[in-house]
């Protein structure tokens, strides 16, 4: 199992910088022990004008073996046929992956002490792989490695130079080029993309190849569009492993979008409350007139945009006039305890037809949120930035348009009468504002004008007489059902 790494230098950058790159010395032959044999860096070439590094891996097949073996280990998918007769010695796989990030590990996360400058500077590069199984073939390892900057030469490999007739085997000689990336990026492509190639992985597969993946492709893999097929091969089409990764990454695109950190969308729950907590009367209150609301408008397939830890789902599936239930947020951390609330995992099948937990950001139209018959905001609206309140509105009103719309917010007003609640304060460290009972009326008769509803209000909790309700709730209903409703009666 061989590759090599070369570059081409300068009289002010000569090609053995790769030396410092790789924390390999060109002079010497070294020798490295893996899990499953022995790893061999050596320098073919070194000068100033040109340097090629050669990762060399012996396969130790017995040892290969044994670890294939076992209750839940993954062991090479030939080896059922001849365990010890197979390709795994010569073809690079994830064998050799794994062998890339224990010899080159510095390399991978681009430090470079010696030479901090080369480490962040893009290289000339040019990568060959004489012999890599690619399940796909030549199209697929184009479609893969392009999209990152390189040039691919992919040559499909005979099964017989004697027999040409019996046509093409499933492996390519691979050379990639390219002048635009760090040795460091290219390290990581490599280290996902060959098991990919390959499609299969030799050892077991467990979560913490998640972390592995993101970590290695960071600033690519959000938006290359292979996406889909790249982590489900790399994570040994694992559906739940792989549900995880896509989520995680499209919490990533949704921050390149927004221009900000993942943290700061994904913080609809903090980490201490995923216990499970008894409700607040005043939550159980807000439930229960969302539900009446709902029941009253003969809703039966309703949305919950912002769901969180997914109690107003909860209660929804408890009415089987409600035949369908979706949960939408923006936090793969709410959707998971939703998920652990509800035990979808052990859900009966005619249960679990009612019931789907979306990934989704509610500033964004969703295609998958239309035609539905209600949907419920529930102290939601309080947790955007002003500015971006628009969005929300014609995403919801605009372009997915449910015949009924339930919104509650806080009141502002009412804060006076929370005793432990400071002077000037708002509810919770994450409300952007909190609105007076005009402020939200203004608003929501605003938004019924422009998106063509009839707009009602129902006071939520003890409705105080000169301060108003804890939480008050905007029923919007859509004109043309309105329309209805009335030539009906």
């Amino acid at each position: 199992m061989f590759l090599t790494i070369s570059t081409r230098g300068t009289a002010a950058h000569p090609a053995t910088d790769l030396g410092f790159l790789l924390h390999k010395h060109p002079d010497k032959a070294q020798t490295f022990s893996t899990s499953y044999g022995t790893a061999h860096v050596l320098y073919p070439e070194a000068d100033a004008e040109r340097c090629t590094a050669a990762l060399l891996l012996e396969v130790d097949t017995v040892a290969l073996v044994r670890r294939g073996r076992g209750k839940g280990r993954g062991g090479a998918p030939d080896a059922a046929l001849a365990q010890y007769v197979n390709d795994r010695p010569y073809a690079a796989s994830s064998l050799l992956a794994v062998a890339l990030s224990a010899v080159f590990s510095s390399a991978l996360r681009g430090v470079c002490n010696a030479r901090p400058e080369r480490a962040a500077a893009p290289l000339p590069l040019r990568i060959e792989v004489p012999a890599l199984p690619a399940r796909g073939g030549p199209a697929l390892v184009r479609r893969l490695f392009e999209p990152l900057g390189w040039a691919v030469t992919a040559e499909p490999v005979a099964l017989d130079t004697e027999f040409p007739q019996w046509g093409d085997s499933r492996y390519v000689r691979l050379v990639l080029e390219s002048e635009v990336l760090t040795l460091a990026e290219a390290l990581r492509h490599l280290y996902v993309l060959l098991p990919v190639l390959d499609d299969a992985k030799h050892y077991w597969v467990s979560s913490e190849e998640v972390d592995k993946l993101l970590r290695a492709g960071e600033g690519w893999l959000p938006t290359h569009p292979e996406q889909k097929l790249i982590t489900s091969r790399y994570l040994s089409r694992r559906w739940s492993l792989t549900r995880q990764a896509m989520e995680r990454l499209e919490l990533v695109r949704l921050a390149e979008a927004d221009d900000s950190e993942v943290e700061s969308i994904d913080n609809a729950v903090e980490e201490e409350t995923e216990a499970e907590e008894k409700p607040a009367p005043l939550a159980v209150l807000r439930r229960e007139a969302i539900l009446a609301a709902l029941r009253a408008s003969g809703a039966a397939r309703v949305l919950d945009l912002g769901c969180g830890q997914g109690q107003l789902v909860q209660e929804l599936l408890r009415d089987v006039r409600f035949t369908e239930v979706v949960g939408v947020d923006v936090s793969v951390r709410a959707l998971t305890i939703a998920s652990r609330r509800l035990k979808l995992d052990r859900m009966g099948e005619r249960q679990a037809s009612r019931v789907q937990l979306l990934q989704g950001s509610l500033a964004y139209t969703d295609k998958r949120l239309k035609d539905y018959d209600a949907a419920v905001l529930s102290e939601v609206i309080e947790h955007l930035d002003l500015p971006r309140l628009p969005a929300l509105e014609y995403a919801v009103f605009g372009h997915a348009r449910p015949r009924t719309v339930l919104v509650t917010t806080p009141n502002v007003e009412y804060n006076v009468r929370w005793e432990t609640l400071p002077a000037g304060h708002v509810r919770h460290g994450d409300h952007r504002f909190e609105w007076t009972r005009e402020e939200f009326r203004a608003w929501a008769r605003t938004v019924a004008e422009r998106h063509g509803y009839e707009v009602g209000f129902t006071p939520v909790g003890p409705d105080d007489p000169e301060v108003g309700p804890p939480t008050q709730m905007a029923v919007f209903h859509r004109h043309d059902d309105t329309q209805k409703e009335a030539k009906a009666a």
